[in-house]
């Protein structure tokens, strides 16, 4: 999720969990904290260049369920030798501090992008995909929650509103996930009467809201786009053809680029032809045509594929991210979630 997300969060977790004495220090110390899982960032950025690298190994070691707890005992152990806050309320700023930590992960599971849940296991990167990265009415309520527990520090108020806030957040998650799910059985019977019941597919929230979910479906020639809003569409869904080139990815399958693309997007990808190089888009970020992620991989000599040092590519034709075409993408989404499929 967004920084401030993973601030709030952080922030209303320490506090909630705290004593009551401390709160102040806590919503501080969780915001800190709640944001230090995303340094990785810079670190990975100081040994490599590499955009597939940048982009893969963010989200790893420091999300990882196996890594945190350490790192949670370590952040206490340091603080308590200094005294303070910390050694005066040991057991309950060790909880705090551990559930810091481990929320962040999970949350950022919600999305689409892929979370490393379980490094150093080489299992896929973990996405959900039941909220887009920024959602306002997730973070909102914790945001309120964090300037209520400011003000009213140790007073009963605050601790009443700190959970009310993680309470009204986490039930905004899960109505995203059974959103998602009326999104999924749509698309399942859809695509059972295509004869594309076992086709691989996924479907993620569009943005800023849970009520419209893209579900993109991988063909032999391509990929198919369908939306669903679960506030105004019945009966069966439509979708529509995009073109992949599949045998340009299928024969460059085994480059080690690609390969670690297929890993962490479970091969959700566009493959296209920009001249003479393979650029290959990530289908789970973005809408069509515009997506976030596109990487040059290859360029093709001699009737073959060549690797080439990864650089990020332009999003293709059709794609506009200037202020105008962004908004009036914005647009067209809000104005879908309230009509049906015509």
């Amino acid at each position: 999720m967004d920084s401030l997300s993973q601030i709030v969060l952080g922030g209303a977790v320490a506090a909630a969990i705290a004593p009551p004495a401390h709160r102040r220090a806590a919503l501080l110390a969780g915001a800190a904290l709640g944001t230090l899982p995303d340094l990785d960032g810079l670190l990975i950025a100081r040994f490599t260049s590499d955009p597939i690298q940048l982009m893969t190994l963010h989200r790893g070691a420091s999300h990882s369920l196996f890594v945190l707890p350490f790192v949670a005992w370590f952040i206490w152990w340091a603080f308590r030798q200094r005294g303070g806050r910390v050694a005066q309320a040991p057991r309950r700023w060790l909880w705090a501090i551990l559930a810091v930590l481990i929320t962040h992960p999970l949350l950022d599971a919600f999305t689409s992008y892929g979370t490393q849940l379980f490094w150093p296991i080489p299992v896929q990167p973990t996405w959900w995909s039941t909220v887009f990265i920024i959602d306002p009415l997730y973070t909102i309520w914790l945001l309120l929650a964090c300037i209520v527990a400011w003000l009213a520090r140790h007073r009963v108020l605050a601790q009443r509103a700190l959970v009310a806030g993680l309470v009204v957040s986490s039930a905004y998650l899960g109505w995203s996930v059974l959103a998602k799910g009326m999104a999924d059985r749509a698309a399942s019977a859809t695509l059972a009467t295509m004869g594309l019941a076992e086709a691989p597919r996924f479907s993620v929230a569009t943005p800023f809201n849970t009520l419209l979910y893209r579900v993109v479906v991988m063909t032999p020639d391509g990929y198919l786009i369908g939306d669903r809003s679960v506030v105004a569409d019945r009966g069966p869904m439509r979708f529509t053809a995009h073109a992949s080139d599949a045998a340009a990815l299928q024969t460059a399958g085994q480059l080690p680029a690609v390969q670690r693309l297929l890993w962490f997007n479970g091969g959700f990808m566009r493959a296209r032809l920009q001249g003479d190089a393979l650029v290959l888009s990530d289908l789970r970020m973005g809408l069509e045509p515009a997506y976030s992620f596109n990487f040059a991989v290859a360029r093709r000599q001699g009737g073959a594929w060549q690797p080439m040092p990864p650089a990020r590519a332009a999003a293709g034709e059709g794609a506009v991210f200037s202020r105008q075409g962004i908004g009036a993408a914005l647009r067209q989404v809000w104005q879908r979630i309230w009509q049906a499929q015509g």
